[in-house]
């Protein structure tokens, strides 16, 4: 079985599995972009962007896509904002994995190559790795293919440098029970929400939206292109269409397939859907199936429910442990799988909202109304419910929905805070209750090319609201959102936010 190992703990910044993968990914690099096993090939599958992928250097005007069957089959498939983000993601490595390893070999090179992982969660390892960052190869020459001039990292002012700041990511995804969310304003779950295929769904799975969407913009970044485009343009990681580009991708991508591993271990009650159209894909709705090119250029189809049994697949990972410090989970054979139990959507309800919240330079703030009914619920609610629903989650919940959000601007993640204002007009208690990334804004607000209603964020502020909300010298009638993004906004940009909304999901 081959296993996946962190990047960070290979013993050298070269160490082999990196050197090799450096040589295997210029290999792929000069290949025809129709080419099946061809570097850019893979990426199209991916996504794909004529304008960005001609001014970047990654296609010439002249140059053919692939056939129409291919380009159909095999292209534009990425599964974002859906229950099948995990598995299509995992199936994409694996054929992935497969390429790299067969061209390693062509090579000369070892046959037990496996793809390594970032974790930038564990302390000194949130930069990017070294090998990533120099132009040079360990021998000081040029034209590394590890190298991305278009991986501008989170902060405009030192653009190159590429870390994943600690404030801006969390595992707070893998305290979700349930992998399957709701859409209607509720918990979106770990794994998302049920869809068919969807190319850029906008409600991203907990997983998804933190720390994957985040650690895409914090990585690419932006950068202005005077006389090019009024707005900033993103840096390959950041957008969906031009990720693929960049071969930092797939060590994230590696990281948030073992992440998916570490939850199923952490309870035995994580577990993932039973729903059959989920278990068979979107072939089975009469829809695109899951389809990747083998090393031979044959194709290889596949199922989610084939990706979720991990016991039969060909690798494993050296650690489960999601970060440093935690050693509740040992990395031992998967378990069984037993899939989640299909219960009743619980209820949601609005408790306040207000529309249109413009998201420009370092701050952005509303202040929610909330209805004096709906708050008297809330709190009944909260004081007689029992440990666990019937659906087996939690009984009630606050959560705070960021919707219809719209622009131009990948790379931005936002901190958001919640503030609680006093009575007596003393200063409010703050509370940081998560962050966002607006990884696939652009695509969800071009109507012609997504959806054209933006993206939709759904935070829990259940904690912060139970200790806080209920105190007698606040003011219960409003709540005011902070939005700090991590790099200032720029007005071209035109983030917005369509609706802010604070709700209660129960029964």
């Amino acid at each position: 079985m081959h296993v996946r190992r962190n990047v960070w703990e290979l013993g050298a910044d070269w160490a082999d599995p990196i050197l090799w993968y450096a040589r295997a990914v210029g290999q792929l690099k000069g290949k025809r972009l129709a080419d099946r096993t061809g570097w850019r090939f893979w990426a199209g599958m991916h996504g794909y962007h004529q304008g960005l992928w001609e001014f970047y250097g990654y296609k010439t005007p002249a140059e053919q896509l692939p056939g129409k069957k291919d380009f159909d089959d095999l292209w534009l498939q990425c599964q974002h904002g859906s229950w099948y983000f995990l598995p299509w993601h995992r199936g994409y490595l694996i054929g992935f994995e497969k390429l790299i390893r067969a061209t390693i070999v062509s090579l000369g090179g070892p046959d037990d190559w496996a793809l390594p992982y970032w974790n930038y969660f564990k302390p000194g390892q949130d930069g990017l790795p070294p090998a990533f960052a120099s132009p040079d190869w360990p021998d000081g020459k040029g034209n590394n293919p590890l190298f991305v001039e278009q991986r501008w990292g989170p902060d405009p002012s030192n653009p190159g440098q590429v870390f994943i700041p600690s404030d801006a990511v969390s595992l707070d995804a893998l305290d979700q029970l349930k992998f399957t969310g709701v859409e209607s304003g509720g918990e979106t779950g770990f794994g998302g929400i049920d869809t068919g295929f969807e190319h850029g769904g906008r409600n991203h799975g907990k997983l998804e939206s933190d720390p994957h969407d985040q650690v895409h913009g914090l990585t690419g970044g932006e950068k202005l292109f005077p006389g090019v485009s009024p707005r900033p343009l993103p840096g390959l990681m950041s957008a969906p269409d031009t990720a693929g580009l960049d071969p930092i991708f797939w060590l994230h991508h590696s990281n948030i397939d073992r992440l998916w591993q570490v939850w199923r271990l952490i309870k035995p009650t994580h577990l993932d859907p039973v729903q059959q159209d989920w278990k068979d894909g979107p072939k089975s709705l009469g829809q695109r199936p899951f389809v990747v090119p083998l090393p031979d250029a044959s194709l290889w189809e596949y199922t989610p429910g084939e990706m979720a049994d991990f016991a039969i697949l060909d690798y494993t990972y050296d650690d489960f442990t999601p970060a440093a410090h935690s050693s509740t989970i040992a990395p031992a054979a998967a378990k069984p799988v037993t899939p989640e139990v299909v219960m009743t959507p619980p209820i949601v309800e609005v408790v306040g909202s207000i529309q249109a919240v413009p998201v420009v330079g370092k701050l952005a703030e509303a202040q929610v109304p909330l209805n004096a009914q709906m708050r008297a619920k809330v709190a009944s609610k909260m004081s007689t419910a029992p440990a666990l629903s019937t659906n087996g989650d939690e009984p009630e919940k606050v959560l705070l929905n960021l919707e219809n959000v719209t622009g131009y601007s990948d790379a931005t993640v936002l901190q958001v805070f919640v503030e609680f204002p006093r009575k007596d007009g003393a200063q409010s208690i703050e509370r940081k209750v998560g962050s966002v990334g607006l990884f696939g804004v652009t695509k969800a607000t071009e109507a012609n090319d997504g959806h054209g209603d933006g993206l939709s964020y759904v935070l829990d502020i259940t904690k912060p609201y139970s200790e806080v909300a209920g105190s007698s010298d606040i003011d219960p009638a409003t709540l005011t959102v902070r939005l700090l993004p991590v790099a200032p906004v720029h007005e071209a940009s035109e983030v917005k936010v369509g609706r802010i909304s604070i709700v209660r999901q129960g029964e």
